[in-house]
């Protein structure tokens, strides 16, 4: 599969991403949601609540680092942040919240997809 491009190889997983989610009975709610600065990849409701999902993709694995790692303390402040503002302006009726990670990695002709339910719990203070 040849893809040209960062923005190219981004919209191309989130796609693959979407159907993912779509397969395992979620709906998509929002696609690169904004809130300012900040952004979440996909918004999704499932059976068991919403959930706010990033998703890292990567060009065959030249080194050590799987997309799923490149989510850096700071991103997930961020998309927690975005993720609050999300249900400030859509209530949720009390619905469970999941931070969830979509890792893409294409590798010549293979596409390979992983999900990272629950990657991470924000801590409040």
């Amino acid at each position: 599969m040849k893809i040209r491009g960062r923005k190219a190889m981004g919209q191309k997983s989130e796609e693959l991403a979407c159907d993912f989610l779509q397969s395992r009975g979620q709906k998509i709610v929002e696609k690169n949601w904004r809130s300012g600065h900040l952004e979440v990849d996909i918004i999704s409701e499932a059976a068991d609540g919403i959930h706010f999902v990033e998703v890292k993709s990567l060009l065959s694995p030249m080194n050590s680092i799987l997309p799923q790692d490149k989510v850096s303390a700071l991103k997930r402040h961020r998309i927690t942040d975005a993720a609050n503002d999300y249900i400030n302006a859509h209530p949720s009726d009390g619905k469970e919240v999941f931070f969830d990670v979509i890792s893409v990695v294409y590798d010549k002709d293979t596409i390979s997809l992983k999900y990272f339910p629950q990657a991470w719990i924000p801590m409040y203070t």
